[in-house]
């Protein structure tokens, strides 16, 4: 017998979730044409990235083109796609803004994959629940809007702004602060690089010595591996209070990297919490030293180019890295632009005309057959109608009359008898 579930009777109002999730920006991000295995793992890092707003278990199938992505987006409410593929020179990325455009073209300079990251750091570990929010989005190096600003500039930040949802201080949580994306524009090299880190809280004040106790109270009882080795150790205060550069029972001592490592009153990384956040200990107005942790993937990104509309449907290039136009080309390149764009609403208002012409047209002709069918209706049933002047005869008469004719085609049908003539004998 199966058990018998219980429904929650007091449910927690999602009214207020909902709302901020339909508003947020949602995201594809894909690989299409022939690419290796390095790329592919690339896309699902950005998925990684992206989360929770975007389809992480995306599957393309080597029949998927662009355009089925494209034309099936809208519908999904989906706001952006990320296509990655591989050309000639290098890998390019594709940033698209549904459905109207506009398309930002980026060569891919250089690459690290997330593994590749957390290979090369000491410290950087994710345990997977910071992916549950969105990350923080900080834009760096841009330089701010003047006369003397390249054009393309403030339009790539606005785009790069619109992949990830607004920043509210007054709504947010502080809990939900768990991640940062930082974009930054490198001027010498005309660059965007691409950053991505965990928001690490340590306690303020502390040793790192200190905090490899804390550390190892804490999860003595979740693990073996977290106990603190004193075994080397005289006394914990050997341990605890040894100055930086002593030696010590071993004859070791500590490193300039581990001892930059530790948190020991830097006012610039401390700040005081705002409220409850996540980790031992961390309540609201303690004083905490804040860190981040790269957990990748890198990328080094060059624009290449930025054209009005989407793939398949690109008006005007905005901005290129190598064509260069001038004034009397660029308003010749509108002119014909705008032309397809007259022309392809006429086809579109023709197309509806037609459309709704054959509509009327096949209503009409339902409301006919309709018709004939109601008259067909009133019509004889095939017994036929009686002329008014035509004489009606008797059934008796009619019965005689047709006797005597079967009799008179009877005699003449009849053979005549064959006559034997006998000899004699």
């Amino acid at each position: 017998m199966a058990r018998k579930r219980k429904n929650r009777t007091h449910l927690k109002d999602t009214t207020k979730d909902d709302k901020g999730s339909d508003s947020a920006p949602k995201s594809f991000i894909i690989k299409h044409g022939q690419v290796g295995s390095s790329l592919t793992q690339l896309v699902r890092d950005m998925r990684k990235v992206m989360e929770p707003n975007t389809a992480s278990r995306l599957k393309e199938r080597s029949r998927n083109k662009l355009k089925d992505f494209l034309g099936m987006g809208p519908a999904l409410q989906v706001s952006h796609i990320l296509a990655f593929t591989l050309t000639p020179l290098s890998p390019s990325l594709r940033i698209i803004k549904l459905s109207d455009g506009p398309t930002l073209s980026f060569r891919v300079e250089r690459y690290s994959l997330m593994k590749d990251v957390l290979n090369t750091s000491r410290r950087a570990r994710s345990v997977g629940m910071e992916y549950l929010s969105p990350p923080l989005l900080v834009l760096a190096s841009f330089p701010s809007p003047s006369p003397t600003t390249p054009p393309h500039l403030p339009l790539l930040m606005k785009s790069f702004q619109s992949l990830f949802p607004p920043l509210s201080p007054h709504t947010l949580s502080l809990s939900a602060a768990r991640r940062v994306v930082l974009i930054s524009y490198n001027a010498e090299r005309d660059t965007i690089d691409f950053r991505h880190y965990i928001i690490k809280v340590k306690p303020y004040g502390v040793s790192k010595r200190v905090r490899r106790v804390l550390d190892a109270a804490s999860h003595a009882g979740k693990s073996s591996s977290g106990v603190l080795d004193l075994g080397n150790e005289r006394d914990v205060a050997d341990f605890l209070l040894r100055k930086r550069g002593e030696p010590g029972p071993d004859g070791g001592y500590e490193s300039a990297a581990s001892s930059a490592e530790s948190v020991v009153g830097d006012d610039g990384d401390a700040v005081d919490l705002a409220g409850d956040y996540v980790g031992r200990n961390n309540k609201k107005g303690q004083r905490r030293a804040v860190r981040l942790d790269e957990v990748g993937p890198r990328m080094e990104l060059r624009l290449i180019k930025i054209s009005e509309g989407v793939p398949g449907k690109e008006g005007a290039i905005m901005y290129h890295e190598f064509v260069k136009k001038t004034k009397q080309e660029i308003a010749a390149q509108k002119a014909e632009h705008a032309t397809k764009a007259k022309l392809r609403k006429e086809r579109r208002e023709e197309q509806e005309r037609n459309v709704q012409r054959k509509k009327v047209k096949a209503a009409g002709q339902e409301k006919d057959a309709s018709e004939d069918e109601e008259d067909s209706g009133d019509e004889d049933d095939g017994l036929g109608e009686w002329d008014e002047e035509e004489d009606i005869s008797e059934g008796e008469d009619d019965e005689k009359e047709e006797s005597a004719s079967k009799a008179e085609t009877s005699e003449d049908e009849r053979p005549a008898k064959k006559v034997k003539i006998r000899g004699k004998g």
